[in-house]
């Protein structure tokens, strides 16, 4: 998953503050000014989010106005999965 995250400049992993992962640890890309790809560290998995926030600063500090599950429990060996990254990035 390291390669994943740094290939596609996640931040590193912090606290989630909002209380919308449930305090669990939040990494985050950009896709422009106002959304992102989140992946959420719950226990050993990663639960991919879209979401559309303010500003970047609100990023697991306020809560998100739009939050969509795009992967539960992301593998980065199904093609789909690795898919539905490059379909926001790419």
């Amino acid at each position: 998953m390291e390669n994943v995250f740094k290939y596609y400049e996640f931040s590193s992993f912090f606290l989630d503050r909002s209380g919308t992962f449930s305090g669990n640890e939040i990494c985050y890309t950009g896709l422009n000014e106002t959304h992102f790809l989140i992946f959420e560290k719950k226990n050993a998995t990663y639960n991919l989010f879209v979401s559309r926030y303010k500003t970047k600063n609100d990023v697991g500090i306020k809560s998100p106005e739009i939050l969509e599950l795009l992967i539960e429990n992301y593998d980065k060996s199904i093609p789909a999965h690795r898919i539905a990254i490059k379909q926001y990035i790419d």
